[in-house]
């Protein structure tokens, strides 16, 4: 068997030509990537193309770069992390508390039976709890007896 020179530099030629082609593809998804990443994570279009063009130009290390300063949490993290607070939220305000001793207090109670604080007021007409800074009935429309009536809006003024 002889040794050709010119076989080698063909092997060689084919070799690097594979190896740019790889390297390449892998540049050009590392530019993707991080560009799809980074729409996943910002609404920000200019933060978008300069998280792919410092990938695109200093490939690996801007990958590094990249990786540190990206926002940790994605957009539907981060609506997902709101609605989960929004709902222990709602929840903490929906238990009722009595406002003299701060324990817990079931919705139909009339007083509270820790301290006796008043929680509800009877309808006069329907007999329906209401909460007591209410002046009219939920159930029935009644005025609260002793309460404040709403004062009008004043009429506006259309001219002569």
């Amino acid at each position: 068997m002889s040794f050709n020179p010119n076989s080698l530099t063909t092997y060689a030629l084919i070799l690097a030509a594979f190896l740019g082609a790889f390297l390449s593809a892998l540049w050009l998804s590392l530019v993707i990537w991080t560009f799809r990443d980074m729409r996943s994570r910002s609404r920000d279009v200019f933060a978008q193309v300069l998280a792919a063009a410092v990938v695109a130009v200093l490939t690996l290390p801007g990958l590094v770069i990249y990786l540190i300063l990206r926002p940790p949490k994605t957009l539907a993290e981060a609506y997902a992390q709101s609605l989960e607070e929004e709902a222990l939220l709602q929840e903490i305000e929906e238990k009722r508390v009595c406002p003299g001793c701060g324990r817990q207090a079931r919705e139909d109670w009339r007083i509270c039976p820790n301290c006796l604080t008043k929680l509800k007021k009877p309808c006069a007409q329907c007999g329906q709890l209401m909460d007591l800074p209410w002046n009219v009935c939920p159930y029935c429309a009644t005025p609260v007896e002793g309460a404040r009536p709403a004062e009008p809006e004043p009429a506006a003024d259309l001219g002569d």
